[in-house]
């Protein structure tokens, strides 16, 4: 994984062939563009200066200049910034270097800046043997004073995440297993100095996983259990524990997926490489908080060992679960994860998993669900979403829908007999193995795989949910939430 290289200057290099500059939507510029373009050739083209609408023009001496539209002059924002940088990626041809003067007249945003770049510039390598791999961006270079340097650099560890969440996803599931996903985990957070545990399914079956090893049980791939944890050399601000999916495969099990379902279900572990690629992110940064992060990966398959609906699992606390969809995977591996944090005592726990079909229903493909049994703590993942590009809407954990988890032969059951309100019914049964700590849960099911390409987004993997942890984290200002 090699995102591009970015350098702040003064000016522009004379060795950069291509150069971004904002214009408005009006077709002007602000004095610091570093080109002039013509606002009569601009509209010609029915260029509107529309947040991440670019074009390609050629420049009189052979370098191209592309116009980036960032809006109305009077309402710029990071949101807008960040689509103008994804766009200018978009737009740069097969350039290796590329520049731009977005950051002289905002250089407050210059971490979106930076963002929407490398977010534009990824590409998928893939399994092909034309010898033909995509070109990629290699070294960008802003414009502006070099104080903004530390933006430039955060902005970097969040494109690092991202990228890194958005490979994992896009493997295919033969080779990203859990066993090559804690691999992967370990060697990653070991480079930065973050410490790293992982259980093999002995352990597993000794620390009284039960519902982790039901589901399991149909794959002859064995799973394992991924603990990451960021110490900083100073007493902590605060405790906050990530959890994450990490189904690196999901058929279903015995309660089958229809084919054309399975296409994109290497995507289960959405929500592990983000609470990974996030504390492996915030260990770089060298954040004030402890960050620990649990990660229950394995495949839910088909076979003559796979749990059966009507089988009852126990989970680490000790709560009884009768399985009745083996589909309704994500929260049983979940339930055990939830249970090893909550044992750390946190300040706060965060889960994210691509958990529900209900999600995409309610929410589309843009926006992940957010619950939580701590308003102020939600409030801050919406409000680390917002700041992130990554937007997140609240959904109720409706008290009077609990009853409808009751089992007749467990402390509960997996899914209920009805197909409404399947989002808000997954959260009420996680927060069954939260403890009453606080706690927020993410559902990403939708944002987490991209059907189209956007100026941000490639089709795939979309590393959804790293950048919100990483902002919500360096946004944590009080010793304690709440």
């Amino acid at each position: 994984m090699n995102i591009p290289s970015f350098e702040v200057a003064r000016t522009v290099p004379a060795d950069v062939s291509v150069l971004g500059v904002p214009v408005f939507s009006d077709l002007s510029s602000p004095p610091e563009a570093g080109a002039e373009i013509d606002r009569g050739f601009l509209a010609q083209r029915r260029f509107e200066g529309k947040p991440g609408q670019a074009i390609a023009l050629l420049a009189d001496d052979g370098s191209t200049v592309v116009a980036l539209g960032v809006g109305n002059a009077d309402s710029v924002d990071a949101g807008a910034l960040r689509l103008a940088g994804g766009a200018l990626a978009r737009n740069a041809g097969d350039a290796a270097e590329v520049a731009t003067t977005l950051a002289s007249t905002w250089p407050e945003h210059a971490g979106p800046i930076v963002e929407g770049i490398g977010l534009g510039a990824y590409r998928i390598n893939g399994s092909r043997n034309n010898g033909q791999a995509p070109a990629r961006l290699e070294r960008v270079v802003l414009v502006g004073r070099q104080g903004i340097r530390s933006s430039v650099e955060r902005g970097e560890v969040s494109v690092e995440a991202t990228w890194r969440a958005r490979d994992w996803v896009n493997l295919p599931p033969r080779t990203l297993t859990p066993r090559e996903l804690a691999l992967q985990t370990v060697e990653a957070a070991e480079a930065v100095g973050a410490e790293v545990e992982v259980w093999d399914e002995d352990r597993i079956a000794d620390e009284k996983l039960g519902a982790l090893m039901g589901v399991a049980s149909g794959a002859s791939e064995p799973p394992r259990l991924i603990r990451v944890r960021h110490t900083p050399s100073r007493r902590p601000r605060a405790r906050i524990a990530f959890v994450g999916k990490g189904i690196t495969f999901d058929s279903g099990g015995l309660s089958l997926k229809p084919a054309q379902s399975m296409i994109t279900m290497k995507d289960d572990m959405g929500g592990a490489a983000a609470v990974i690629s996030a504390t492996i992110a915030l260990a770089q940064l060298g954040v004030p908080f402890e960050i620990e992060t649990w990660v229950a990966a394995t495949e839910n398959m088909p076979s003559g060992t796979a749990i059966h609906p009507g089988d009852v699992l126990t989970a680490r606390n000790g709560t009884t679960i009768e399985v009745q969809n083996t589909d309704a995977e994500g929260r049983l591996v979940l339930a055990d994860a939830l249970s090893l944090a909550v044992e750390s005592e946190p300040d706060a726990i965060i889960d994210l998993a691509t958990l529900t079909g209900g999600q995409r229903v309610a929410l589309g493909t843009g926006v992940a669900a957010v619950m939580g049994t701590d308003a102020e703590l939600v409030q801050r993942v919406i409000a680390a979403g917002e700041s992130a590009g990554e937007p997140c809407w609240e959904l109720p954990l409706f008290a009077a829908y609990r009853k409808d988890l009751d089992s007749d032969v467990a402390d509960l059951r997996n899914v209920t007999n009805q197909p409404s309100a399947s989002t808000i019914m997954a959260g009420l049964f996680l927060m069954e193995f939260t403890g009453g700590r606080r706690w927020a849960h993410l559902d990403i099911a939708a944002p987490a795989w991209a059907e189209s390409e956007t100026v941000l987004t490639r089709k795939g993997g979309t590393g959804w949910g790293a950048r919100t942890l990483i902002d919500l984290v360096t946004g944590w200002t009080a010793r304690k939430p709440g």
